[in-house]
């Protein structure tokens, strides 16, 4: 059995965990910052790297004095590399290159999006490959083959806007604050999901990708008419968000010509309990077990990264000290570029 000491810090919150590669979660440290970002609306990379750096270290100590072991301990360093705020990225992975180097232990450079794809298997050690995934966050939206460890191929990405974005985008527009996903969907539930009629970008096509920036434009224009409430915008706004990634799931379901064993939504805006029972209702219509993360696990943490790093050490995936921090890591580097201009992948 190894132990892993995983190190995140790709955005604004930071994160270290000690997981065994039997899915224990011996240790978990994480510190936001949300204080410091809500007076700007969202997140502000130099202010997220300057507290990554304050913070990275002391909660390493913290995790490792919680699980009561030492650095001698571990068996490997997994620390993510990217994608992400580069000056986060890069804090996180060279704490954790220093580490591997004074420990004389392995590094393991993490995808923070194969973090995401493979934490379900933390949550559910009976989830067996391959599956398909809906990677939904703030800077992500796609659906993914998860044939195994390292092993992915994309079925659709965003034109424009991930979901997650377009989820802070409205929380700004209606004053409900930031974080913004939580925001929303607090609001969404003393509202009427119909009052308000939004765009459902691409839904009914056969093009697999997604869409968010014309519905966030129609939240501005819904704002500026002044005749709806807030709550009803935002619930309205949730639903068509919903109605968007069902379509789009339901469209890869029936094009994947893999067996796949379970349809798994992870992600930070896995964390909304609509977009969960929408894609749980689609994944019992369509025959395939359902999975999704613990609400602790959907959001950027350290058990993700460490869980990643165990599957990749076992898998003997050691990486150098070499390795660079990524702004963009794509999972399936070969995937068809989708259309449109400022696509994201």
């Amino acid at each position: 059995m190894a132990l892993i000491l995983g190190i995140e810090s790709s955005c604004d919150e930071t994160a270290a965990a000690l997981v065994t590669s039997d899915g224990r979660v011996l240790a978990h440290r994480l510190a936001g910052q949300e204080e410091a970002h809500r007076p700007f609306g969202g997140v502000v990379p130099e202010l997220a790297a300057r507290a990554h750096v304050e913070m990275a270290v002391p909660l390493v100590e913290g995790a490792l004095a919680d699980a009561g072991v030492t650095l001698a301990d571990v068996d490997a360093i997994a620390a993510t590399a990217g994608p992400g705020l580069i000056g986060g990225v890069m804090v996180g992975l060279m704490t954790g290159k220093a580490l591997a180097h004074a420990a004389n232990k392995p590094l393991i450079a993490v995808n923070h999006l194969e973090g995401h794809a493979l934490s379900p298997r933390l949550a559910d050690p009976n989830l067996a490959f391959p599956y398909l995934l809906l990677l939904v966050s703030g800077g992500h939206c796609q659906l993914l083959l998860v044939r195994g460890v390292g092993d992915y191929r994309r079925l659709a990405t965003t034109i424009d806007d991930a979901a997650g974005e377009a989820f802070d985008k409205t929380a700004k527009l209606l004053g409900l604050g930031f974080p913004g996903g939580p925001a929303v969907e607090r609001a969404a539930r003393e509202g009427d999901p119909k009052a308000v009629p939004l765009p459902r970008p691409l839904v009914g096509s056969g093009e697999p990708h997604f869409s968010f920036a014309g519905l966030k434009s129609a939240v501005l224009r819904a704002r500026d008419a002044g005749v709806h409430r807030s709550e009803d915008i935002a619930a309205s706004f949730q639903q068509a968000v919903v109605d968007c990634l069902t379509d789009r799931t339901r469209i890869a379901i029936e094009a994947v010509e893999d067996d796949v064993t379970a349809l798994v939504v992870a992600g930070g805006v896995a964390a909304n309990q609509a977009i969960r029972t929408a894609l749980a209702g689609l994944a019992e219509r369509t025959g395939l077990a359902f999975a999704a993360p613990p609400l602790w696990l959907c959001t950027d943490n350290g058990a993700m990264i460490a869980w990643a790093g165990a599957e990749r050490f076992a898998a003997g995936l050691i990486d150098d000290m070499e390795v660079p921090a990524r702004a963009r890591w794509p999972l399936d580097p070969g995937a068809e570029k989708a259309r449109g201009a400022g696509v994201k992948a």
